[in-house]
Protein backbone atom coordinates (compact mmCIF):
# COMPACT_ATOMS: atom_id res chain seq x y z
CA UNK A 1 0.00 0.00 0.00
CA UNK A 2 0.73 3.53 -0.44
CA UNK A 3 3.15 5.21 2.19
CA UNK A 4 0.41 8.08 1.34
CA UNK A 5 -2.35 6.21 1.68
CA UNK A 6 -1.47 4.49 5.12
CA UNK A 7 -0.71 8.67 7.23
CA UNK A 8 -4.00 8.54 8.95
CA UNK A 9 -3.85 12.70 8.83
CA UNK A 10 -3.09 13.43 5.25
CA UNK A 11 -6.05 14.77 3.31
CA UNK A 12 -7.81 12.54 0.90
CA UNK A 13 -8.12 15.40 -1.06
CA UNK A 14 -6.28 17.98 -0.21
CA UNK A 15 -2.46 18.77 -1.89
CA UNK A 16 0.25 18.19 1.63
CA UNK A 17 3.94 17.73 0.21
CA UNK A 18 5.26 14.00 0.70
CA UNK A 19 7.82 15.30 3.04
CA UNK A 20 8.60 17.94 5.33
CA UNK A 21 7.17 21.22 5.42
CA UNK A 22 4.96 23.84 3.32
CA UNK A 23 3.33 27.22 4.05
CA UNK A 24 1.81 29.85 1.50
CA UNK A 25 0.81 29.16 -2.30
CA UNK A 26 3.40 30.53 -4.92
CA UNK A 27 2.98 30.68 -8.29
CA UNK A 28 0.11 30.37 -9.12
CA UNK A 29 -0.32 29.95 -12.57
CA UNK A 30 -2.54 27.66 -15.38
CA UNK A 31 -0.30 27.29 -19.02
CA UNK A 32 -1.10 24.39 -21.50
CA UNK A 33 -3.36 22.65 -19.67
CA UNK A 34 -1.60 22.45 -16.54
CA UNK A 35 -2.57 24.10 -13.38
CA UNK A 36 1.00 24.91 -11.74
CA UNK A 37 0.97 25.37 -7.55
CA UNK A 38 4.41 26.03 -6.50
CA UNK A 39 4.35 26.69 -2.16
CA UNK A 40 6.72 27.86 0.48
CA UNK A 41 8.69 24.73 1.35
CA UNK A 42 11.39 23.31 3.68
CA UNK A 43 13.02 20.60 2.27
CA UNK A 44 14.70 19.36 4.96
CA UNK A 45 12.47 19.65 8.22
CA UNK A 46 8.69 19.58 9.27
CA UNK A 47 9.06 23.05 10.69
CA UNK A 48 9.46 26.55 8.87
CA UNK A 49 13.14 26.81 7.85
CA UNK A 50 14.73 27.63 4.86
CA UNK A 51 12.62 28.47 2.28
CA UNK A 52 12.41 26.81 -1.41
CA UNK A 53 9.50 26.60 -3.39
CA UNK A 54 8.60 23.35 -3.98
CA UNK A 55 6.03 22.29 -7.40
CA UNK A 56 2.89 20.48 -8.16
CA UNK A 57 0.98 20.35 -11.22
CA UNK A 58 -2.63 19.55 -11.80
CA UNK A 59 -4.97 19.06 -15.00
CA UNK A 60 -8.43 19.20 -12.29
CA UNK A 61 -7.03 21.64 -9.55
CA UNK A 62 -8.04 18.42 -7.15
CA UNK A 63 -5.32 15.16 -7.92
CA UNK A 64 -1.99 16.81 -7.97
CA UNK A 65 1.70 15.30 -8.98
CA UNK A 66 4.43 16.63 -7.09
CA UNK A 67 7.60 17.80 -9.01
CA UNK A 68 11.22 18.47 -8.17
CA UNK A 69 11.89 21.67 -5.99
CA UNK A 70 11.45 24.54 -8.38
CA UNK A 71 13.74 27.29 -6.70
CA UNK A 72 16.15 27.10 -4.46
CA UNK A 73 18.29 29.50 -2.11
CA UNK A 74 21.23 31.18 -3.75
CA UNK A 75 23.59 34.19 -3.33
CA UNK A 76 20.91 36.64 -3.03
CA UNK A 77 18.39 34.32 -0.18
CA UNK A 78 16.31 32.26 0.21
CA UNK A 79 13.20 31.90 -1.50
CA UNK A 80 9.95 33.92 -0.18
CA UNK A 81 6.48 34.15 -1.57
CA UNK A 82 5.46 35.08 -4.99
CA UNK A 83 3.48 34.84 -8.61
CA UNK A 84 4.24 33.09 -11.92
CA UNK A 85 2.62 34.20 -15.17
CA UNK A 86 2.69 33.74 -18.64
CA UNK A 87 4.43 36.03 -20.62
CA UNK A 88 2.62 35.77 -23.69
CA UNK A 89 4.51 38.18 -25.87
CA UNK A 90 7.96 37.88 -24.37
CA UNK A 91 7.93 41.36 -23.03
CA UNK A 92 11.04 40.07 -20.91
CA UNK A 93 12.96 38.62 -24.24
CA UNK A 94 13.92 35.37 -22.23
CA UNK A 95 11.97 33.23 -25.01
CA UNK A 96 12.76 34.34 -28.38
CA UNK A 97 8.69 35.66 -29.21
CA UNK A 98 7.34 32.93 -27.81
CA UNK A 99 5.70 32.47 -24.34
CA UNK A 100 6.80 31.20 -21.22
CA UNK A 101 6.96 31.13 -17.76
CA UNK A 102 8.24 33.60 -15.46
CA UNK A 103 8.32 33.55 -11.68
CA UNK A 104 8.86 36.28 -9.69
CA UNK A 105 9.92 35.95 -5.80
CA UNK A 106 11.20 37.54 -2.92
CA UNK A 107 14.69 37.11 -2.29
CA UNK A 108 15.17 37.16 1.55
CA UNK A 109 18.48 37.67 2.81
CA UNK A 110 19.97 37.94 6.28
CA UNK A 111 23.32 40.31 5.65
CA UNK A 112 25.67 40.12 8.61
CA UNK A 113 25.75 43.94 10.03
CA UNK A 114 22.76 44.85 9.10
CA UNK A 115 19.94 46.19 11.12
CA UNK A 116 17.42 43.90 9.52
CA UNK A 117 17.07 41.60 6.75
CA UNK A 118 17.04 42.50 3.18
CA UNK A 119 14.00 41.69 1.30
CA UNK A 120 14.14 42.28 -2.53
CA UNK A 121 12.45 40.97 -5.52
CA UNK A 122 13.92 39.04 -8.24
CA UNK A 123 12.90 36.81 -11.69
CA UNK A 124 12.99 33.62 -13.05
CA UNK A 125 11.72 31.54 -16.22
CA UNK A 126 11.12 28.58 -17.56
CA UNK A 127 10.73 27.28 -21.30
CA UNK A 128 9.92 24.10 -20.54
CA UNK A 129 6.54 24.05 -19.08
CA UNK A 130 8.04 25.15 -15.66
CA UNK A 131 10.24 21.75 -15.01
CA UNK A 132 13.32 23.60 -15.03
CA UNK A 133 14.20 27.41 -14.12
CA UNK A 134 16.89 30.31 -15.13
CA UNK A 135 17.17 32.74 -12.50
CA UNK A 136 17.67 36.30 -14.20
CA UNK A 137 21.22 37.15 -14.14
CA UNK A 138 20.48 40.66 -13.51
CA UNK A 139 18.65 39.54 -9.70
CA UNK A 140 17.12 41.29 -7.80
CA UNK A 141 14.76 43.46 -10.11
CA UNK A 142 13.75 45.65 -7.29
CA UNK A 143 14.45 46.67 -3.76
CA UNK A 144 13.95 48.95 -0.95
CA UNK A 145 16.27 49.50 1.89
CA UNK A 146 14.22 51.16 4.19
CA UNK A 147 11.11 48.26 4.74
CA UNK A 148 11.92 45.45 7.17
CA UNK A 149 9.11 43.78 5.09
CA UNK A 150 8.82 43.98 1.27
CA UNK A 151 7.80 40.83 -0.04
CA UNK A 152 5.34 38.58 -1.56
CA UNK A 153 4.78 40.16 -5.50
CA UNK A 154 1.81 39.18 -7.02
CA UNK A 155 1.97 40.32 -11.07
CA UNK A 156 -0.65 40.81 -13.45
CA UNK A 157 -0.98 41.81 -17.15
CA UNK A 158 -3.77 44.91 -16.96
CA UNK A 159 -4.60 45.07 -20.51
CA UNK A 160 -6.25 48.53 -20.27
CA UNK A 161 -2.86 50.12 -19.90
CA UNK A 162 -0.67 47.49 -21.45
CA UNK A 163 1.83 47.11 -18.53
CA UNK A 164 2.54 44.75 -15.59
CA UNK A 165 0.77 45.32 -12.43
CA UNK A 166 3.11 44.30 -9.04
CA UNK A 167 1.00 44.18 -5.60
CA UNK A 168 3.87 44.13 -2.88
CA UNK A 169 3.38 43.70 0.99
CA UNK A 170 5.30 46.67 2.59
CA UNK A 171 4.81 46.39 6.37
CA UNK A 172 1.65 47.44 7.53
CA UNK A 173 -0.07 48.64 3.54
CA UNK A 174 0.45 47.68 0.15
CA UNK A 175 2.62 49.31 -2.56
CA UNK A 176 1.56 49.22 -6.63
CA UNK A 177 4.58 49.05 -9.32
CA UNK A 178 4.04 48.86 -12.89
CA UNK A 179 6.28 47.31 -15.79
CA UNK A 180 7.21 47.18 -19.54
CA UNK A 181 8.95 43.96 -18.91
CA UNK A 182 9.05 42.73 -15.48
CA UNK A 183 12.82 43.64 -15.01
CA UNK A 184 12.30 47.38 -15.05
CA UNK A 185 9.34 48.53 -12.12
CA UNK A 186 8.33 52.13 -10.93
CA UNK A 187 6.17 53.55 -7.93
CA UNK A 188 2.56 53.74 -8.95
CA UNK A 189 0.76 54.24 -5.44
CA UNK A 190 0.32 52.84 -2.04
CA UNK A 191 -2.45 51.78 -0.14
CA UNK A 192 -3.70 50.32 3.27
CA UNK A 193 -3.34 53.56 5.47
CA UNK A 194 -5.97 54.01 7.83
CA UNK A 195 -7.71 51.19 6.49
CA UNK A 196 -8.67 47.55 7.14
CA UNK A 197 -7.03 46.00 9.52
CA UNK A 198 -3.65 46.10 10.95
CA UNK A 199 -3.38 43.81 14.10
CA UNK A 200 -0.49 42.19 12.28
CA UNK A 201 2.26 43.03 9.32
CA UNK A 202 0.35 42.84 5.78
CA UNK A 203 1.40 39.52 3.83
CA UNK A 204 0.88 38.28 0.83
CA UNK A 205 -1.59 40.85 -1.49
CA UNK A 206 -3.70 39.77 -4.70
CA UNK A 207 -5.51 42.37 -7.29
CA UNK A 208 -8.47 41.18 -9.25
CA UNK A 209 -11.12 42.42 -11.33
CA UNK A 210 -14.37 39.51 -11.30
CA UNK A 211 -17.98 40.29 -12.37
CA UNK A 212 -21.10 40.77 -10.03
CA UNK A 213 -23.49 38.38 -10.65
CA UNK A 214 -26.84 38.99 -12.38
CA UNK A 215 -25.64 42.27 -13.43
CA UNK A 216 -24.26 42.34 -16.43
CA UNK A 217 -21.74 44.95 -17.25
CA UNK A 218 -20.90 45.93 -13.75
CA UNK A 219 -17.72 44.68 -11.81
CA UNK A 220 -15.20 45.26 -9.33
CA UNK A 221 -11.82 45.01 -8.01
CA UNK A 222 -10.93 42.35 -5.45
CA UNK A 223 -8.03 42.95 -3.24
CA UNK A 224 -6.77 40.01 -0.74
CA UNK A 225 -4.56 41.33 1.80
CA UNK A 226 -3.75 38.43 4.41
CA UNK A 227 -2.60 39.56 8.53
CA UNK A 228 0.39 37.62 10.36
CA UNK A 229 0.23 36.67 13.53
CA UNK A 230 0.24 39.23 16.40
CA UNK A 231 1.02 37.81 19.94
CA UNK A 232 -2.27 39.70 21.54
CA UNK A 233 -4.49 38.47 18.34
CA UNK A 234 -6.37 35.19 19.66
CA UNK A 235 -7.44 34.57 16.29
CA UNK A 236 -3.67 34.27 14.77
CA UNK A 237 -3.17 34.86 10.89
CA UNK A 238 -6.51 35.52 8.86
CA UNK A 239 -7.18 37.16 5.47
CA UNK A 240 -9.26 40.40 4.60
CA UNK A 241 -10.62 41.27 1.79
CA UNK A 242 -11.66 44.63 0.11
CA UNK A 243 -13.16 45.89 -3.35
CA UNK A 244 -13.61 48.83 -4.95
CA UNK A 245 -12.07 50.02 -8.43
CA UNK A 246 -8.59 50.08 -10.33
CA UNK A 247 -7.35 52.09 -12.97
CA UNK A 248 -3.69 51.15 -13.70
CA UNK A 249 -2.15 52.71 -10.76
CA UNK A 250 -4.31 53.54 -7.60
CA UNK A 251 -6.90 50.85 -5.96
CA UNK A 252 -10.34 53.00 -4.63
CA UNK A 253 -12.11 51.30 -1.95
CA UNK A 254 -15.55 51.44 -2.47
CA UNK A 255 -17.52 52.73 0.81
CA UNK A 256 -17.87 49.62 2.53
CA UNK A 257 -14.46 48.71 2.45
CA UNK A 258 -13.50 52.13 4.32
CA UNK A 259 -15.73 51.39 7.12
CA UNK A 260 -15.84 47.86 7.30
CA UNK A 261 -13.24 45.22 7.74
CA UNK A 262 -14.05 42.13 5.87
CA UNK A 263 -13.07 38.37 6.19
CA UNK A 264 -12.21 35.92 3.59
CA UNK A 265 -12.95 32.79 6.10
CA UNK A 266 -14.61 32.61 9.59
CA UNK A 267 -12.32 29.27 10.35
CA UNK A 268 -9.22 29.54 11.83
CA UNK A 269 -6.98 28.33 8.97
CA UNK A 270 -7.19 29.33 5.08
CA UNK A 271 -4.08 31.91 5.11
CA UNK A 272 -1.99 33.07 2.59
CA UNK A 273 -4.61 32.49 -0.18
CA UNK A 274 -4.08 34.08 -4.00
CA UNK A 275 -5.25 33.25 -6.90
CA UNK A 276 -4.35 31.34 -10.43
CA UNK A 277 -3.00 33.60 -13.40
CA UNK A 278 -3.54 33.38 -16.44
CA UNK A 279 -7.18 30.70 -16.42
CA UNK A 280 -8.16 30.92 -20.15
CA UNK A 281 -10.97 33.40 -21.03
CA UNK A 282 -13.26 30.57 -22.18
CA UNK A 283 -13.37 29.04 -18.81
CA UNK A 284 -14.06 32.83 -16.65
CA UNK A 285 -13.19 31.62 -13.17
CA UNK A 286 -11.23 32.84 -10.72
CA UNK A 287 -9.46 30.28 -9.50
CA UNK A 288 -8.32 30.61 -5.23
CA UNK A 289 -6.45 28.50 -3.42
CA UNK A 290 -5.03 28.90 0.62
CA UNK A 291 -2.41 27.30 3.15
CA UNK A 292 -4.62 25.38 5.93
CA UNK A 293 -3.02 25.99 8.82
CA UNK A 294 -2.46 29.57 11.38
CA UNK A 295 1.07 31.16 12.42
CA UNK A 296 -0.56 30.64 15.85
CA UNK A 297 0.46 26.61 15.70
CA UNK A 298 1.56 25.90 12.17
CA UNK A 299 5.04 24.47 13.59
CA UNK A 300 3.48 22.19 16.13
CA UNK A 301 0.39 20.29 14.02
CA UNK A 302 0.42 16.79 15.04
CA UNK A 303 1.45 15.19 11.50
CA UNK A 304 4.67 12.99 11.16
CA UNK A 305 7.49 13.37 8.38
CA UNK A 306 5.15 16.31 6.61
CA UNK A 307 3.63 19.39 7.71
CA UNK A 308 0.84 21.86 5.85
CA UNK A 309 -1.92 21.10 3.76
CA UNK A 310 -3.99 23.75 1.27
CA UNK A 311 -7.25 24.17 1.38
CA UNK A 312 -9.42 22.76 -1.82
CA UNK A 313 -9.21 25.05 -4.60
CA UNK A 314 -12.42 27.48 -4.75
CA UNK A 315 -13.98 30.38 -7.47
CA UNK A 316 -14.59 33.31 -6.13
CA UNK A 317 -17.63 35.17 -7.09
CA UNK A 318 -18.76 38.54 -6.41
CA UNK A 319 -22.74 38.97 -5.38
CA UNK A 320 -24.79 42.03 -4.41
CA UNK A 321 -26.54 41.73 -0.83
CA UNK A 322 -28.71 44.16 0.18
CA UNK A 323 -26.39 46.88 -1.50
CA UNK A 324 -22.89 45.21 -0.44
CA UNK A 325 -20.48 44.11 -2.65
CA UNK A 326 -20.04 40.37 -1.01
CA UNK A 327 -16.86 37.84 -2.30
CA UNK A 328 -18.23 34.24 -2.20
CA UNK A 329 -16.13 31.24 -2.60
CA UNK A 330 -17.31 27.91 -3.78
CA UNK A 331 -15.43 24.67 -4.02
CA UNK A 332 -14.56 24.30 -8.05
CA UNK A 333 -16.69 21.83 -9.66
CA UNK A 334 -14.09 19.51 -10.85
CA UNK A 335 -14.39 18.30 -7.39
CA UNK A 336 -17.74 16.65 -8.30
CA UNK A 337 -16.09 14.11 -10.57
CA UNK A 338 -14.33 12.50 -7.16
CA UNK A 339 -17.82 12.05 -5.68
CA UNK A 340 -19.37 9.05 -5.04
CA UNK A 341 -23.14 9.08 -3.77
CA UNK A 342 -23.88 7.10 -0.25
CA UNK A 343 -27.08 8.91 0.86
CA UNK A 344 -29.70 11.05 -1.60
CA UNK A 345 -32.74 12.36 0.12
CA UNK A 346 -35.19 15.39 -0.60
CA UNK A 347 -38.46 16.50 2.03
CA UNK A 348 -36.28 14.77 4.80
CA UNK A 349 -37.06 14.80 7.97
CA UNK A 350 -34.28 15.17 10.47
CA UNK A 351 -35.03 11.67 12.48
CA UNK A 352 -34.91 10.23 9.55
CA UNK A 353 -31.84 11.40 8.71
CA UNK A 354 -30.45 10.40 11.75
CA UNK A 355 -31.86 6.72 11.05
CA UNK A 356 -29.95 6.90 7.92
CA UNK A 357 -26.70 7.89 8.70
CA UNK A 358 -26.23 5.42 11.82
CA UNK A 359 -23.36 2.91 11.59
CA UNK A 360 -21.85 5.13 8.58
CA UNK A 361 -18.20 4.99 8.93
CA UNK A 362 -16.53 7.49 6.83
CA UNK A 363 -13.25 9.86 6.82
CA UNK A 364 -13.94 12.00 3.31
CA UNK A 365 -17.34 13.07 2.57
CA UNK A 366 -19.22 15.90 1.26
CA UNK A 367 -22.49 17.18 2.96
CA UNK A 368 -25.26 19.37 1.14
CA UNK A 369 -28.07 20.05 3.32
CA UNK A 370 -30.58 22.96 2.76
CA UNK A 371 -33.74 23.72 4.66
CA UNK A 372 -36.04 27.20 5.00
CA UNK A 373 -36.09 28.83 7.44
CA UNK A 374 -39.53 27.88 8.21
CA UNK A 375 -38.89 24.53 8.38
CA UNK A 376 -35.12 25.55 10.44
CA UNK A 377 -36.24 27.55 13.56
CA UNK A 378 -34.84 25.48 16.08
CA UNK A 379 -30.86 24.89 16.34
CA UNK A 380 -28.93 21.59 14.27
CA UNK A 381 -26.06 20.19 14.38
CA UNK A 382 -23.99 18.12 12.20
CA UNK A 383 -21.07 15.49 14.02
CA UNK A 384 -18.62 14.60 11.99
CA UNK A 385 -15.41 12.60 12.95
CA UNK A 386 -16.72 10.74 16.05
CA UNK A 387 -15.70 8.47 18.04
CA UNK A 388 -14.80 7.56 21.41
CA UNK A 389 -14.96 10.94 22.89
CA UNK A 390 -14.38 12.75 20.06
CA UNK A 391 -16.95 14.81 17.99
CA UNK A 392 -16.36 18.19 15.96
CA UNK A 393 -19.27 19.95 15.68
CA UNK A 394 -21.15 22.09 12.48
CA UNK A 395 -23.65 23.62 13.37
CA UNK A 396 -26.57 26.24 13.12
CA UNK A 397 -27.46 28.59 16.37
CA UNK A 398 -31.13 29.76 15.70
CA UNK A 399 -31.03 32.44 18.37
CA UNK A 400 -27.65 33.55 17.53
CA UNK A 401 -28.01 33.63 13.56
CA UNK A 402 -24.82 31.86 13.10
CA UNK A 403 -23.28 28.66 11.99
CA UNK A 404 -20.23 28.22 13.65
CA UNK A 405 -17.30 24.62 13.80
CA UNK A 406 -16.78 24.10 17.28
CA UNK A 407 -13.31 21.17 17.31
CA UNK A 408 -12.73 21.20 21.34
CA UNK A 409 -13.25 17.57 21.27
CA UNK A 410 -11.98 16.84 17.84
CA UNK A 411 -9.10 14.79 18.80
CA UNK A 412 -5.65 15.95 19.79
CA UNK A 413 -6.66 19.97 20.28
CA UNK A 414 -4.19 20.26 23.57
CA UNK A 415 -0.63 21.04 21.31
CA UNK A 416 -0.97 24.51 21.83
CA UNK A 417 -3.45 26.18 23.76
CA UNK A 418 -5.21 28.21 21.61
CA UNK A 419 -6.16 25.48 18.69
CA UNK A 420 -9.48 24.46 20.55
CA UNK A 421 -12.01 26.60 20.00
CA UNK A 422 -15.53 27.26 18.91
CA UNK A 423 -15.76 29.62 15.41
CA UNK A 424 -18.48 30.97 13.97
CA UNK A 425 -19.98 33.04 11.00
CA UNK A 426 -23.43 34.96 11.31
CA UNK A 427 -26.34 34.93 8.77
CA UNK A 428 -26.77 37.31 6.50
CA UNK A 429 -30.28 39.48 7.35
CA UNK A 430 -33.35 38.02 5.39
CA UNK A 431 -32.00 34.96 3.93
CA UNK A 432 -34.90 33.09 3.51
CA UNK A 433 -33.28 29.17 3.85
CA UNK A 434 -30.04 27.69 4.98
CA UNK A 435 -27.34 26.03 2.78
CA UNK A 436 -24.82 23.92 3.86
CA UNK A 437 -21.91 22.35 1.55
CA UNK A 438 -19.74 20.88 4.15
CA UNK A 439 -16.30 19.08 3.05
CA UNK A 440 -14.61 16.73 5.84
CA UNK A 441 -11.35 15.39 5.31
CA UNK A 442 -8.83 13.08 7.63
CA UNK A 443 -7.74 16.35 9.21
CA UNK A 444 -10.07 19.56 8.18
CA UNK A 445 -13.63 20.74 7.65
CA UNK A 446 -13.99 23.48 5.22
CA UNK A 447 -18.09 24.56 5.06
CA UNK A 448 -19.70 26.98 2.78
CA UNK A 449 -22.74 28.90 4.14
CA UNK A 450 -25.53 29.79 1.39
CA UNK A 451 -23.90 29.96 -1.44
CA UNK A 452 -20.12 30.65 0.09
CA UNK A 453 -21.14 34.22 1.50
CA UNK A 454 -19.69 33.15 4.76
CA UNK A 455 -16.77 30.26 4.97
CA UNK A 456 -15.38 28.16 8.03
CA UNK A 457 -12.11 26.65 7.47
CA UNK A 458 -10.63 24.37 10.73
CA UNK A 459 -8.35 21.74 10.97
CA UNK A 460 -8.83 18.94 13.47
CA UNK A 461 -7.05 15.79 14.29
CA UNK A 462 -9.14 12.99 14.80
CA UNK A 463 -8.02 9.31 15.84
CA UNK A 464 -8.39 7.59 12.61
CA UNK A 465 -11.50 5.34 14.18
CA UNK A 466 -12.99 8.71 14.74
CA UNK A 467 -15.36 8.36 11.90
CA UNK A 468 -18.78 8.08 13.00
CA UNK A 469 -21.61 10.80 11.16
CA UNK A 470 -24.76 11.91 12.80
CA UNK A 471 -27.16 14.80 13.31
CA UNK A 472 -28.71 16.40 16.77
CA UNK A 473 -31.45 19.06 17.10
CA UNK A 474 -33.49 19.90 19.20
CA UNK A 475 -36.38 21.29 16.57
CA UNK A 476 -38.41 18.03 15.43
CA UNK A 477 -40.33 19.78 12.66
CA UNK A 478 -36.56 20.54 11.11
CA UNK A 479 -37.10 19.06 7.19
CA UNK A 480 -34.35 18.67 4.93
CA UNK A 481 -35.27 20.36 1.43
CA UNK A 482 -32.47 18.42 0.26
CA UNK A 483 -29.57 15.74 2.10
CA UNK A 484 -27.38 14.54 0.37
CA UNK A 485 -24.16 12.62 1.08
CA UNK A 486 -21.12 12.02 -0.88
CA UNK A 487 -17.99 9.91 0.14
CA UNK A 488 -14.87 11.59 -1.99
CA UNK A 489 -11.90 9.38 -3.02
CA UNK A 490 -8.57 10.36 -5.30
CA UNK A 491 -6.27 8.09 -5.97
CA UNK A 492 -2.62 8.93 -4.29
CA UNK A 493 0.59 9.40 -6.67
Amino acid sequence: MSVLLQDHRRGTYHFSPRHNWMNDPNGMVYFNGEYHLFYQHHPNGTTWGPMHWGHAVSRDLVAWEELPIALAPDEHGTIFSGSAVVDWNDTTGFFGGKPGLVAIFTHHSDVPGAEHPVQSQSLAYSADQGRTWTKFVENPVLRHDSYIDFRDPKVFWHEPTSQWIMILACGQSVSLYRSPNLKVWTLASEFGEGIGFHGGVWECPDLFPLPVEGEPGSGKWVMLVSIGDAPDYEEGSRTQYFTGDFDGERFMPDAYSQGHVRWLDYGRDNYAGVSWSDVPAADGRRLFIGWMSNWKYANQTPTSGWRGAMTIARELQLIRVNGETVLTQQPVRELKAYRKPVLTMRDAKAKDVSVRLAGLRLDAIEIHACAGFAEAQGSFAWKVRTGAEQETVIGYDAEAGEVYVDRRRSGIADFHPQFAGRHAASLRTGAESLELRIFVDKSSVEVFVNGGESVLTDLIYPDPNSAGLSLQTDNERLTFDAFDLFEIAVPAK
